[in-house]
Order: structure tokens, then sequence, then C-alpha cells
């Protein structure tokens, strides 16, 4: 569950979209919130120490300032909330915070300062996917946020589920959301049509070890939905679908159900300790349109260095102790 919640913030309207999700999130929880503001010394960009350290202790104090009143109003709100204020790059200093104090929720806007561009997240959050061992949550900035932050309700939102312990991890949040909220759940399995790749056309046998395959999959999809449902709250819906592209399909059924939350596992069958995220995982938080919750099912000890990390850590660029080498 999730008791201490981190909210990276950057002083512009865009990254203010997560404000209504960190009320919404932060009562259902009865979890902490920290904002965290990283002010950078690059050379380029707004925020520089290029002018010297009379405008560098103006862009903190300015930075402290903008910090105190959004927790004075998230506290208005019925938050318990603190902030803290990090000089360096921004996606390095989340990573770093969230480790150091035990954050288990980061709350990311997917556009900040540089605006909205044609790519579906900014580069903070590609960075902080690949490097953040703990849930994460993405709002999309190209929605507009309500003025009121307590206004958020959750509607709808959809579970994708693969049959793999490792995917319901996801389940004690999603039902703890709609017990607070009133939100319906909806839990999808896909069924996946086995890749069978010749150059000719498939045998009429190979079509029947196809189709049976395919047949025993869906039956056992349909059994497994049918267990979580007789454990879970009983309003909760199930869809079963038949698709060669998981991910793809999954979208779409977003759509057609018109869910405005998606709350998915770190991994699967196919988990790697390599990754913090696999590849839906990882498919979502690039191509999503949805606000979308990815739990961290790997403890952080668990996963392995990349080799970047790794060679990063040997140049003393890096530290990850609380991460096997």
């Amino acid at each position: 569950m999730v008791n201490h919640m981190l909210v990276p913030l950057d002083g512009c309207r865009l990254a203010e979209c997560v404000l209504p999700h960190a009320v919404a999130l932060g009562r259902a929880m009865d979890a902490r919130v920290t904002l965290l503001r990283a002010v950078g010394r690059g050379r380029s960009g707004a925020e520089s120490a290029a002018a010297g350290p009379v405008r560098w202790h103006v862009l903190k104090s300015e930075a402290r300032t903008y910090l105190r009143n959004v927790a004075s109003r998230l506290r208005g709100a019925g938050l318990d909330v603190d902030w803290a204020l990090a000089e360096g790059a921004a996606a390095e200093r989340i990573v770093a915070f969230a480790d150091a104090e035990d954050a288990d929720l980061i709350l990311l806007s997917s556009h900040g300062r540089s605006g909205l561009t044609g790519w579906n997240v900014g580069s903070v959050v590609q960075k902080v996917a690949l490097r953040c061992y703990t849930t994460l949550m993405v709002v999309r900035a190209y929605r507009p946020a309500s003025e009121d932050l307590t206004s958020l309700r959750y509607e709808r939102a959809l579970i994708p589920l693969d049959g793999s312990r490792r995917a319901e991890c996801v389940l004690r949040l999603a039902t703890r959301l709609s017990e607070f909220c009133q939100c319906r759940l909806v839990l999808a399995h896909v069924v996946k049509e086995p890749e069978m790749p010749r150059r000719v056309p498939l045998t009429e046998e190979e079509l029947t070890l196809r189709d049976q395959l395919v047949e025993l999959n869906r039956r056992a999809g349909t059994q497994y939905l049918d267990q979580l449902k007789s454990r879970l709250p009983p309003d909760i819906e199930t869809r079963l679908v038949l698709n060669e592209q998981p991910a793809e399909i999954l979208h779409e059924l977003i759509r057609q159900e018109g869910a405005d939350l998606v709350i998915l596992g770190a991994h699967g069958y196919s988990a790697s300790f390599q990754r913090p995220y696999g590849h839906i995982a990882l498919n979502f938080i690039a191509y999503g349109t949805t606000p979308l919750i990815v739990v961290q099912d790997l403890p952080r000890e668990d996963v392995e260095m990349t080799t970047a990390e790794r060679a990063a850590a040997e140049a003393g660029i890096v530290k990850r102790s609380k991460t096997r080498v």
C-alpha cells in the first residue's frame, strides 16, 4: 500500500495537473505527501547559475515560496504535506530522493516547464521510468486540471492482468481506490494468439493446433477471471479478449470502456530483474493517454544494475547502494 507519495513539481501549471490526483490518492491511502522541486545549475535554461550567486539565491527563494504555497493548498484539502528543495537535474534528483526517503509512489506530470510537445511524455518521465524502482503514476498534462483540488473522482479503472501472481500486486491498491472513490473496476485479460512464423501458409494441422491452444488459454483465462471475481467486491466487471497484440488491444479497450484510470503491474510472467518495468508497462508510460499507475512488484534490492548504471557507479557518477550489482 502507499504510505509516502513523492510529487515533483517544476513551478509551471502543466506540472500541477497532478495535484487533484495527489489529493485523491493521498486521501484514499491516508498517505503523507512530499513536494519536491529540483533547481538545476546547468548552463542552459532559465534556472542557471550563469547569472551569478545573487540570481541563484533568488531562484531558490522563489522555489521555496512556490512549494510553501502549494503545500498550503494541499493541506487545505486535508493532506499531510511537507516539501523539499533539491539542487541538480530533475530526473536524477527525483530518483535519488525517492530512494533516500523511501517514497513508495512517485506522481509525475507527463510534461512540465518545457511545454507540450509531439512526444507523449517529456524527458523527465522517460528518465525516471528507466531508473525508478518504485510505484509510478503518470498524469497526462494535455488534460486540463481543475482548480478545485477535491473534485476529482475516478469513475472507471481498467486493470490489465496476465494471470500471473506478479500482475495481481495491483489489486490491493485498486480495491482501496474503488472503495474510497466509488470507482468501478474492470479486470481485463488478453488471450494472445500464438506466434507461428512461416514462409508459407499454415497447414491444416498447424491451424488446428493453434486453435486448440487458443481455446485452452481462453478457457483458462475465463476461469482465472471468475476466480478473481469471486474473492473481490461484487460489482467488479471482467473482460476477456483475444488478440495477437496485447498492448494495442488494451489501449483500444480503455477507449471502449471509457476508463479514466489504468492500474497495472510493473511486470508479469516475463518479469526481468534487469529492468524496473516490463514492456507492457513501458508501452503504457510512453503511449498511454489516460492517467496511469504502474505498481512496482520487485523489491528494490532485487533489481540488477544496468550496464550504464554500473559504468556510472564505477566512475563515481551515481550510487545505487540499495540495489544489487
